[in-house]
């Protein structure tokens, strides 16, 4: 009885200390949580007020760049004919501009123009944008509403293909240049603006171009700003309101192409599995067996910029990822944005095999696309997909486009703090983190030559409009455009003034 007794006190002894410890760690928990430091909310700096546009003639300028066909397809860039069009329109849209700044043409119809800067000691900057657009998918032309190339504007936006992805942007840049030319502007900082061909598809012939060219003039420059950020609303799980996404780090890219050879015949005398049954199984394998999800700094650091904006449960988690990581970890893997955040994806994006209903197919081959998370690279999925699928049937093959993820680019860097500024001039009030891209630009190419890949378009971005990018009736608010004009010019004084 004594021993028992004995036994008996040490167990409730040890029960007291695991709980002691719990209550401790929650007590941590908690406070950490309530002190949540205060919004990071951007701030109106001196009263900036933007200069007066001439509204209408800006967008039909806009428009008329819409209407222009300058489409990339898996068989290749625009067309040379589309491109000279497309450049025409814009010098006749914008003599000025191109009557002032250097101008010329770089591989396959890239655009690079140069406004010199007074002072060569400071590195120069380059505005981005591309040209080229997605093709409009015939199977879904009878469900736009409109005509995806007549650049019309009605209901508050301008409707056509390529007017969010990415001519807005570019057309955007020259209007803002045109603008402060009027005004005598006159940059200290050199600026370039390049804008890119092919980025549809992959960016070898335009952006890939004008970087071997900074590379023969030994140019190298402190930031490029891109496509790849925007304002977003209802976006990011827990938060509600309006928040201003900087990308400084984008996902790399890689197809990888299997393909299962087999015999064939007639379908009458099966093998017991078929082309289409291997691969069918390696692809099973391969949506199974993702890679691992895991937090990196980027997204670390967008998690605590936007704490003070989430519920109190995922800001408790966000705030003791030390203790909550591995639930924390989780949810993000609930949804898709969520999921794409954390870890190299897996897509099934093509499946062809077969070229009739009692023929065996002799081939069948399918695309897997991965988007790789920092830290991931191109080898590490190959041998990835090779472990997984584990089948000597199956044969597995890098495609042409792959990319690295691309490095951190830095928040105290001149265009990061450049945008961050204009934001805080042009939308004061807006929440603003620097965010990981999960989708692939020009800019990832620009590492060789620049100091900083920064991503910001002021797009005003929802879960129902974020679906126009490549989709059906893509089209841009009326406002979005005019704010991305008024935007890139004060951006352009900020940064160069």
């Amino acid at each position: 009885m004594a021993y028992g007794g004995e036994a008996m006190k040490g167990l409730l002894k040890a029960i007291g200390v695991l709980l002691l410890v719990a209550v401790l760690l929650l007590a941590v928990a908690l406070v950490r949580t309530w002190m949540t430091p205060p919004l990071a909310a951007s701030k109106a700096a001196g009263g900036y007020t933007p200069a007066k546009l001439d509204e209408a003639a800006v967008l039909q300028r806009f428009a008329g760049a819409v209407r222009l066909h300058t489409v990339s397809t898996p068989a290749g860039p625009p067309s040379t004919q589309d491109l000279d069009a497309f450049h025409a329109y814009l010098a006749a849209q914008f003599p000025r501009v191109f009557a002032q700044l250097k101008h010329e043409e770089v591989g396959h119809g890239a655009l690079l123009l140069t406004w010199t800067g007074s002072d060569p000691s400071l590195a120069p900057i380059v505005l981005m944008a591309h040209q080229d657009t997605v093709p409009v998918d015939p199977q879904t032309r009878a469900r736009w509403h409109r005509d995806p190339w007549s650049g019309e504007i009605a209901d508050g936006t301008v409707w056509g293909r390529g007017s969010l992805d990415d001519k807005a942007s570019l057309v955007s840049i020259l209007e803002a240049a045109d603008g402060l030319l009027q005004q005598g502007f006159a940059p200290k900082r050199t600026l370039y603006f390049a804008f890119g061909s092919d980025e549809e598809i992959g960016g070898k012939q335009g952006a890939m171009a004008i970087v071997e060219l900074f590379k023969q003039r030994g140019i190298h420059v402190q930031a490029v700003v891109d496509e790849g950020g925007e304002i977003t609303h209802g976006l990011l799980p827990g938060v509600s309101g309006d928040l201003a996404m900087i990308g400084i780090a984008e996902k790399g890219y890689l197809s990888v192409k299997l393909t299962v050879q087999a015999t064939g015949g007639h379908s009458s005398q099966p093998p017991p599995q078929s082309a289409i049954g291997i691969l069918s199984q390696a692809l099973v394998r391969l949506e199974a067996g993702q890679m691992p999800a895991r937090l990196t700094p980027t997204v670390a650091d967008m998690l605590d910029a936007v704490a003070p904006l989430l519920p109190f449960n995922m800001r408790l988690a966000v705030r003791n990822r030390w203790l909550l990581g591995t639930l924390l970890l989780h949810s993000l893997q609930g949804s898709p944005a969520g999921n794409a955040m954390v870890r190299t994806t897996t897509a099934e994006t093509m499946f062809n095999a077969g070229i009739k209903d009692n023929v065996l197919p002799t081939v069948a081959q399918a695309t897997v696309n991965f988007r790789l998370l920092p830290g991931d690279s191109v080898a590490d999925v190959l041998e990835h997909v090779r472990s997984v699928v584990n089948d000597p049937r199956v044969d597995i093959q890098a495609g042409e486009q792959a990319n690295e993820a691309s490095p951190l680019s830095p928040r105290d860097g001149a265009g990061y703090q450049a945008i961050e500024r204009t934001i805080g001039e042009v939308f004061p009030g807006t929440p603003v983190t620097p965010y990981l891209m999960i989708a692939a630009t020009d800019s990832s190419h620009y590492v060789p030559v620049a100091t900083e890949q920064v991503r910001f378009v002021p797009y005003h971005l929802t879960p129902q409009t974020i679906k126009r990018f490549h989709g059906i009736d893509e089209g841009i608010p009326v406002s979005d455009y005019l704010d991305c004009v008024r935007f890139t010019t004060r951006f352009i004084q900020n940064v160069a003034g």
